[in-house]
Order: C-alpha cells, then sequence, then structure tokens
C-alpha cells in the first residue's frame, strides 16, 4: 500500500496528497561563472604582493629577498635606527599638516560651491580638476622651481623649510578631494536649516557653527582621512621638494633601491599600510553613519 492509498483511507483529501513539483535550481551562464573566478585571480594576484611584504616583514635576514628566520628585528630597528625613525616622523608630521590644511580650504571651497553657486562655479570646478588629473611628475616639475623662485629670489624664507615644502605639494590633490566630498554631501541637502536659522535672525557666523558645519562634518571628516592617507605616499612630488634633513618615508625606500632593501623597510610599510587601513576603516563607518549607501562610500574613497 503506497502512502497515498493510507492517507485517502485516513480522509485525506486527494488534493493534499499530492507531491510536490520538484525544484529546479537555475545555473548560472557559463559566462558568469568565469567572470566570478577571473576577479578572484585578479585579486589574488593583486594583493599577493602585499601579503608577501607583509610575511617577510618578520624576516631577520639581512636582506627582505632571502629570508632566514622569523623574527621581530626588523620592527625592533624602528626603535633602534634614527634614521628610519626620522623619515617615519617626517611623513607623519607632513601628512597631519597636510590633510589639516586641505580639510580646512577644501571645506570652504566645497561649502561655497554647494550654497553660494554662480557664474564662477564652472570655472573653479574646472581647475579643481585640472589639479586633481595633472600627473604627479608635472605638478613636481612645476613645484619644484616655484618653491624655489619664492624661497630664494622672492627672501620668503618659509619656503625653504622642508615639511612647508612637502605639505604643499602634497596638499594640492588633497584640497581638490576634500572640495569634491563636502560638495557632494551639501548638494544633496536642502538648504532649509540655514533658511530658517536666518529666518529666526542667527548671524551668518553662527549659521555656519550651528548648522552648515555640522551638516558637512562627515563629509569633512573623511575628506581629512583620505588627505592624511594620499599623504603618506605621496612620492614623486615629495622626492622633487625635499631638502636635506626632510626626507620623507617614501623617498627613504626610494634611495634604499640602490643598496638593496632591508626587512625593516616591510616592516615600516606593513605598519604604514594597517593606518591607512585604520583610516579607511574610520571613513566608512562615518559616512554609513551619516547615511551614504555602500556605492557612495566606495565613491568617497577612490576620492571621487
Amino acid at each position: 500500500m503506497t502512502a497515498i492509498d493510507g492517507a485517502q483511507r485516513l480522509g485525506v483529501p486527494e488534493s493534499h496528497t499530492e507531491t510536490a513539483p520538484p525544484v529546479h535550481r537555475v545555473r548560472k551562464p557559463l559566462t558568469d561563472r568565469l567572470l566570478k573566478w577571473w576577479s578572484i585571480l585578479v585579486f589574488i594576484f593583486l594583493f599577493t604582493p602585499i601579503l608577501v611584504i607583509v610575511i617577510y616583514s618578520f624576516n631577520t635576514g639581512r636582506l627582505l629577498v632571502a629570508f632566514d628566520e622569523f623574527g621581530l628585528d626588523s620592527y625592533a630597528a624602528l626603535f633602534q635606527k634614527h634614521v628610519l625613525s626620522d623619515a617615519v616622523m617626517v611623513s607623519l608630521r607632513v601628512a597631519l599638516i597636510a590633510s589639516i590644511f586641505a580639510a580646512a580650504l577644501g571645506t570652504f571651497a566645497g561649502i561655497a560651491l554647494a550654497r553660494r553657486p554662480g557664474k564662477w562655479t564652472l570655472w573653479f570646478v574646472a581647475f579643481l580638476l585640472l589639479v586633481a588629473v595633472t600627473p604627479d611628475i608635472v605638478a613636481a616639475v612645476a613645484l619644484l622651481p616655484w618653491l624655489v623662485f619664492l624661497g630664494q629670489d622672492l627672501g620668503l624664507f618659509v619656503f625653504n623649510d622642508g615639511i612647508v615644502r612637502l605639505t604643499v605639494g602634497s596638499s594640492l590633490f588633497s584640497i581638490a578631494v576634500v572640495t569634491y566630498i563636502v560638495r557632494a554631501r551639501l548638494v544633496g541637502m536642502p538648504a532649509n536649516l540655514e533658511e530658517a536659522a536666518a529666518d529666526l535672525y542667527s548671524p551668518p557666523a553662527r549659521t555656519f557653527r550651528k548648522v552648515t558645519l555640522p551638516l558637512a562634518m562627515p563629509a569633512i571628516l573623511a575628506g581629512f582621512l583620505l588627505s592624511f592617507t594620499f599623504a603618506l605616499d605621496d612620492t614623486i612630488v615629495a622626492s622633487f621638494v625635499q631638502v636635506s634633513g626632510s626626507t620623507p618615508w617614501p623617498v627613504y625606500v626610494l634611495s634604499a633601491l640602490r643598496s638593496g632593501l632591508r626587512p625593516e623597510i616591510a616592516a615600516v610599510s606593513t605598519l604604514m599600510l594597517l593606518l591607512t587601513l585604520i583610516a579607511l576603516a574610520i571613513v566608512a563607518i562615518v559616512l554609513k553613519r551619516a547615511g551614504d549607501s555602500s556605492t557612495d562610500i566606495a565613491r568617497t574613497m577612490a576620492g571621487g
């Protein structure tokens, strides 16, 4: 006796005893599966060198290419060799000052573009776009004689300082990035709150401090952190404008290629990578809490 016959004898209606139709799984097209595996291979190819650097940062050998033993000697060298620590401190100082400078100027520029548009807007955006797309080598070649002219010919000796030169060179691109980020955030928000504050006889300075600035603060913080990460690896411009006694970390690594890379370079690079990832994670958290989508966060991190 089958299960259906037994169910009918128990008084179960025939319509309830019908078996469910088989579920057929929809197979993805071959092209989709190939693209998936191709994407995985591309990511492996791109991130494997970074993983190798992280692994070889624990090398106790004399050169980076020959792995001797596992140890932390390369990380201890950061505190033992003053050349390494000085280069890292110069990079951190320049990145911090440049990011503050870029965040300040980019904030005012972004707010002006979003809240006070006019005939000048097109020209200013075109100027920022020119700064953003100019190759680093072109910017470096242009900055070097200009800074020399300001520091030596005009007598503005502040531009002879290495930190000032590196800050100017590192902040040009970052100012454009912060401006775009702040403008994009404020354009998507109506100016109702600012108009309401004006209707309540709030002075423009107080409206800016109490209303406009808090609205733009997530974008300002994101631009500040992105500027910090951009300044850490500014190699081409820094190699042109730096002066003796203020060698940043990327230029130090570039000069170390002549004598051979040592494990301590991989160790410091790993620490720089960790610092950059922390900054990007903070940017993602801030933008996520501000209501941005994953696509908007990815676009912001790409500097767009």
